[in-house]
């Protein structure tokens, strides 16, 4: 398959998504706790069965990865990342800053990414060697003159190890700290990539969290890496950084290796 046509099916892949979501918004649905407390609910667990489905009928061969359902055909070079809705406290609350994630995986890399917003409209798309788009439109992060000037987003204290979340706020510490922007999940990123908020620092992130994300940053003009600078991939740990202006990621890594 090309790039393009790959596109085409992630874009198809939301649509899928979107379709179930959006009835469930704001309505009844059934919900319980993970084995992590962690909640799910019917709409994550139907979106991501609708979009298996679509994927055994038009890639039969890839493999899939699904935060709800596991890994088939592990082995495949080629890997679909699914994340029906990233941000289901959101979801239950009613709040429209929760998003669909789809990514595929090329040898473990993320090579294409789409963040789906199906109750706003909103979507951006990313593949690499392409720019990002947002509703079809080009995306841009936004140059940042100095750390001290950044506005900084993560989903959530509650969500660092206390080790983790030491070196955080050592880090916000030297940002525009006064902005700080908690909650939004993976909306946080399509922001960034829009140029509306210029840094994301997370831990504890699962590959279906953060592989859609990568070529999205990196195709609007910032950088998506680990804790140490290292690029993401299947096999990284989950503490990640997203930066809408390259310039800075010294700063942002000399940051987080301070802590209190």
């Amino acid at each position: 398959m090309t790039m393009s046509s790959d596109l085409t099916l992630a874009h198809r892949l939301a649509d899928t998504a979107g379709d179930v979501i959006r009835p469930l918004f704001r309505a009844a649905f059934a919900h319980e706790a993970k084995a992590d407390a962690s909640p799910v609910t019917e709409a994550d667990r139907a979106a991501e069965a609708a979009m298996r489905r679509l994927l055994d009928a038009e890639a039969p061969r890839d493999g899939i990865i699904g935060e709800e359902f596991g890994a088939e055909r592990p082995d495949a070079a080629r890997q679909w990342v699914l994340d029906p809705i990233d941000g289901t406290v959101s979801f239950m609350a009613g709040r429209p800053i929760f998003g669909t994630l789809i990514a595929l995986l090329q040898d473990g890399w993320p090579v294409l990414g789409i963040i789906d917003q199906p109750i706003s409209g909103e979507r951006w798309a990313g593949a690499l060697g392409q720019p990002t788009l947002f509703n079809g439109k080009l995306a841009r992060t936004r140059t940042c003159r100095d750390l001290a000037d950044a506005a900084l987003a993560t989903t959530g204290p509650q969500y660092f190890a206390d080790h983790d979340a030491e070196h955080f706020m050592a880090l916000a510490a030297k940002t525009a700290h006064k902005r700080l922007i908690f909650g939004g999940d993976c909306y946080n990123y399509g922001l960034l990539a829009s140029g509306h908020v210029d840094l994301v620092v997370e831990a504890g992130l699962k590959l279906h969290d953060f592989a859609a994300l990568v070529p999205i940053v990196e195709g609007a003009g910032g950088t998506m890496c680990d804790w140490n600078g290292d690029p993401l991939n299947a096999d990284s740990a989950g503490h990640v950084i997203a930066l809408g202006d390259p310039a800075r990621l010294e700063d942002v890594i000399e940051g987080l290796a301070c802590s209190h």
